[in-house]
Parts: structure tokens; sequence; C-alpha cells
């Protein structure tokens, strides 16, 4: 088996699951944070579209400095849930499409984040998309989720009914 069979459904049911997430964002509330610790709508809204960009960057690349000032930067935040939408699909196709043409050899290839070229982990391809790609994805839509519910704006059904959906 390939093991981009294996991940392309998960991929494909995890992101119209984050999309939904993300149509419901409220364009009023781009600069509301639940606290001050917290990332603002927009930059958490702006993070969750961009993640799928990721996916391209693992597969295409040996490691990513984030230390590094003139490495790859992150699109700066959205304005409105238009552009959001627009980024998010932008990224998921990119990334569907590096996912669809990649050989097992590539997602077993090592990986590497530096900081300032220091090494602070390495892994299989594969286990960067699983864990600092989709789940990372995960956890940062489930915030954004429970912003909707601060807010009092319905939250979609993830992975069963919410208060406010329920799909069966």
């Amino acid at each position: 088996m390939l093991i981009r069979d294996a991940l392309l459904p998960e991929f494909d049911h995890e992101t119209a699951t984050t999309r939904k997430v993300l149509e419901r964002v409220p364009e009023d509330k781009l600069d509301w944070t639940p606290h001050p610790k917290s990332w603002n709508t927009a930059t958490l809204a702006s993070h969750v579209a961009n993640i799928p960009s990721w996916v391209k960057e693992t597969l295409s690349r040996d490691s990513i400095d984030i230390g590094d000032p003139d490495g790859p930067k992150p699109e700066p935040n959205i304005t409105s849930r238009k552009e959001l939408l627009e980024r998010f699909d932008r990224n998921v196709s990119a990334a569907r499409a590096a996912l669809a043409a990649a050989e097992n050899e590539t997602f077993m290839e090592p990986w590497s984040l530096l900081n300032g070229g220091q090494k602070m982990m390495t892994l299989p391809k594969v286990a960067v998309l699983r864990s600092w790609v989709f789940n990372h994805s995960v956890h940062h839509r489930a915030q954004l989720a429970m912003y909707l519910r601060l807010n009092n704006i319905p939250v979609p059904s993830i992975y069963g009914p919410s208060a406010d959906e329920n799909p069966f």
C-alpha cells in the first residue's frame, strides 16, 4: 500500500471539517481574544488557513529553520472571511496535490526542525505530516471552535454532534 493512499482520506476529511469551522469565523470579531495570552481571532484563523501549506514544504524540503530571518514567513493575517477561505482552499489544493504525488520513499526521508541552525528534532516526513501538520491543525481548529462558542456563534459538528448541530 502507498502511504499517500492512507493519508489522503484523512486529509480530505479533516480539511473539509476545518473549512466548516473557518466558514463561521466572524468578520466583526477578528480582533477578539479570549485572554491576554491568546492570539486574536484573525491570527488564529490565519494560522489554521496556513497550516496546510506545510504539507508541500515538508515533502519538498529536508528541514526548516524557524530561527532563520531569511527563511519562509507565514502569510499576513487575514482581514476578511473571503480572504481566509480563499487562502485555506489554495493551501489545501496545493497540499493535496503534493500528497497525491509523493512516493513512499519521500514519506520515509528524514525531516528536521532547526532553530538558528540548531537541530531541534528529526522525524520521518510521514511522522511530521501526522503530528506537526495534521494534528497541529486539529489542535488549532479546536481552539478556533472555542472562540466561536465564546462568541455565541454556532459550532459545527466536528467528530459528532455539537450543541448546535447534529448531523445524525
